[in-house]
């Protein structure tokens, strides 16, 4: 059928009158999707200058000192005995060359890191084993909650079954507290696929439809996702956070029960100076060989460093980007983050916010602070190393950024710490490199160069680089005792305490299962140090990495990809370990952890994302955690929930043709559209032209789904007149 046009422009009357069954149908009525606005002023921070007169100021608060003095006095006297030691080995001959130096150097700054991780997971073993049980802060007090919580869930291109399933178990979890009426449920959409927009809209209205009124359930999606996650919650806070005392954050993947969540409401309401409470989340449902590693070292290691953490951190902790409790006005004053100046990857907007918003925040005189011991807080990890290395990714850039953000006017020393942390985090892969790459060279110095006899420099004696290999020997096994003592202390913790240990199939299994744990995080460490290594020199080259979804299912990479990914890891493997024993068979067996796992990056990379081989485990018993042996019930009603949701088909469907196919979706979702920003006339968008084209051009809605790009999809998604035209094709 013809399409009339314009008979000026050429343009298309997309307008034209429906027939006579369809005017004489009523338009459903949809209620919005949001409730009216209450907007908070969000105003940018200054950087630069800060006044003390701006402060929330506490009286009476002291800061945790004895327990910093433990962790950094501790680690700077553990830091001083290795570099000494090191210093010993590499002095033998009474003489140093600046190779020696500079392998010193990297050694301390090396060891440094490690020995900071032992103290801090030292003072958390000693609290904990003190009190095993222990629940850290006074019980807050119960009785109803007289404030009001946002729950906030911020999604971008997900999958949309689990997102909405989390969302309804956790919204009935909070209900059979008894304190449901004190919440209202936000999912905060920044997607820009169109299949997965739809299917958001789907979900929401099917939800909403179960729910009935008075669900306190809301949906909104923003045309462009400026700034990305931080913008999100961002543009939530500027346009509804005054109708909420506090705002509880959310990732896609995050489970909270009900208890947690009004317990962190309730301690919000106990301490009004508190600024963000944040809680330790666990890893749960997991199947990969990969994320059950992750998923035992978590359960089992956790505990003790985040305890550790929290103990010096104190009232200046720090905040993860989800999984805790905001005080909405203290974050809308304080936590406007500025664009940097210069391009990406360290200009540009705020890439890891979250460190930065509790910097921000604490500045202002805020608390900060964590609850480890805190139950029922939960998220899911990355299937494979893969998945977690293009996460990594992004985490490197935006940690090492934060170099320039660490000099922000006012920050208290401790947020100052975390980005040192943040940011030597990844530093510390490179100056690993370098420490092999100059130890080597050493060696190879040691083996094939002679003596310089006749120097400008009088000596009585050549310089010739010896080591002390018992010393050398010693220093490895102090060195590895301070690196693995964390995990020792979690393994100590769970043997004692006898329902981790039956949990996690009796105490032969838990060891066994630490054993396995350590041994492939050994293997997979130097795979791991030069990803990290190379993600370092692209962002320091100017590459910025973007913003991929993250991939949450269980699945595994085709082999092709792993191959590609890792096949420099494996051939320079190769060249290490035939450089090494050529050198010495000493410096190969030295070296053999380290070649052995670049050697076999690719299997082990294909092992990572195998459910097999982390089933087979499973069946076993091994690697497994209480949360595995006895799942939560928030874990289980959410699994059903997907369950559900899946076999609507939310995530299969193309989302095109399921407006095309459904009045009430395709009425819902104009109705959800915000008002259309006028165009200066003129200025055309190309993709809009397309679009408007080949929804003109198509007689059936299988030749628009089939030639509209995902670009034009999404400009069609927003055009009510083209939405009009496409719901007229045929089927």
């Amino acid at each position: 059928m013809a399409v009339p046009v314009d008979p000026v422009t050429f343009a298309p009357l997309l307008d034209e009158p429906r027939d006579a069954a369809t005017e004489d149908e009523p338009a459903p009525t949809i209620p919005p999707a949001v409730p009216p606005e209450a907007p908070l002023a969000m105003p940018v921070q200054d950087l630069r200058q800060w006044s003390e007169a701006q402060e929330h100021r506490v009286p009476g608060r002291r800061a945790p000192w004895a327990a910093r003095a433990f962790v950094f006095g501790g680690g700077a006297l553990l830091t001083a005995y290795g570099a000494v030691q090191m210093y010993e080995v590499v002095s033998v001959a009474g003489s140093t060359t600046w190779l020696q130096w500079l392998l010193l150097a990297l050694f301390t700054l090396n060891f440094s890191w490690i020995a900071l991780a032992f103290t801090s997971g030292l003072l958390g073993f000693l609290a904990l084993l003190r009190e095993r049980l222990r629940r850290g802060r006074p019980a807050t007090p119960p009785g109803p909650l007289t404030t009001r919580t946002a729950v906030v869930m911020p999604v971008y291109n997900e999958a949309t079954a689990r997102t909405f399933a989390a969302v309804e178990a956790i919204r009935a979890s909070i209900e059979e507290t008894g304190e449901g009426a004190a919440f209202d449920y936000w999912i905060l959409s920044d997607s820009t696929q169109a299949d997965a927009w739809i299917a958001e809209e789907r979900a929401y209205l099917a939800l909403r439809s179960r729910l009935g009124d008075g669900a306190r359930l809301y949906y909104r999606h923003r045309p462009k996702n400026h700034h990305r996650k931080a913008g999100n919650i961002a543009d939530f806070v500027t346009r509804w956070g005054g109708r909420y005392d506090h705002m509880l954050v959310l990732d896609a993947d995050s489970l909270m029960s009900g208890d947690c969540v009004v317990t962190l409401a309730r301690a919000m309401e106990a301490d009004p100076d508190s600024g963000i409470i944040q809680s330790l989340p666990l890893i749960i449902n997991r199947n990969t060989l990969f994320a059950r590693v992750q998923q035992f070292a978590a359960r089992i290691y956790g505990p003790v460093i985040a305890t550790g953490l929290s103990l010096w951190s104190g009232r200046d902790g720090n905040y993860w980007g989800h999984n805790a409790i905001i005080r909405t006005r203290a974050f809308a004053a304080h936590c406007g983050l500025p664009d940097l100046s210069g391009k990406p990857p360290f200009g540009g907007h705020v890439l890891s916010h979250d460190f930065v918003e509790a910097a921000l925040i604490r500045r202002a005189g805020w608390s900060v602070y964590m609850l480890p011991d805190l139950q029922g807080s939960y998220e899911e990890s990355p299937p494979s190393l893969i998945d977690i290395a293009i996460r990594d990714r992004r985490w490197a850039q935006g940690n090492l950024q934060h170099s320039r953000i660490i000099g922000t006017a006012g920050l208290r020393l401790a947020s100052r710490q975390h980005f040192a942390t943040g940011i030597a985090g990844y530093l510390a892969s490179p100056l690993w490199a370098a420490q092999l790459v100059v130890g080597i060279a050493l060696a190879l110095q040691t083996a094939y160069i002679r003596p310089e006899y006749f120097s400008n420099e009088f000596r009585l004696y050549p310089v010739w680089p010896r080591f002390d290999p018992v010393r050398a020997l010693q220093l490895f096994g102090i060195t590895m005792g301070i690196l693995l003592a964390p995990k020792l202390f979690g393994l100590i913790l769970g043997l004692l305490d006898g329902a981790v240990r039956r949990a996690c199939g009796g105490g032969l299994r838990l060891v066994l299962s630490a054993l396995i744990e350590t041994l492939l995080s050994a293997l997979i460490a130097p795979i791991a140090m030069l990803v990290q290594s190379g993600s370092v020199i692209q962002i320091l080259l100017g590459r910025d990495t973007g913003w991929n979804p993250q991939r949450r299912d269980d699945g595994s990479i085709p082999w092709s990809d792993i191959v590609r990914r890792h096949r420099w890891h494996t051939i320079l493997g190769l060249v290490a370990g035939v450089s090494a024993f050529a050198i010495a068979t000493s410096l190969f067996l030295w070296m053999s952890p380290t070649i052995l796992g670049l050697v076999l990056a690719i299997p082990i990379s294909w092992a990572s994302g195998q459910l097999a081989l982390g089933l087979a485990l499973k069946r076993a018993g091994l690697l497994m955690t209480p949360e595995e042996r006895e799942p939560p019930p928030i874990a289980t009603a959410a699994r059903a929930i997907e369950a559900r949701n899946a076999a609507l088909g939310y995530d299969d469907a193309d989302g095109l043709r399921a407006l095309h196919a459904d009045p009430d979706l395709q009425a819902g979702h104009l109705a959800f559209l915000p008002p259309a920003e006028p165009r200066p006339r003129g200025a055309l968008q190309p993709d809009h032209v397309m679009a408007q084209a080949k929804v003109v051009e198509a007689e059936t809605i299988d030749e628009a789904a089939a030639w509209l790009t995902p670009k034009e999809r999404m400009v069609l998604l927003h055009d009510r007149a083209l939405l009009d035209r496409l719901g007229r094709l045929g089927g």
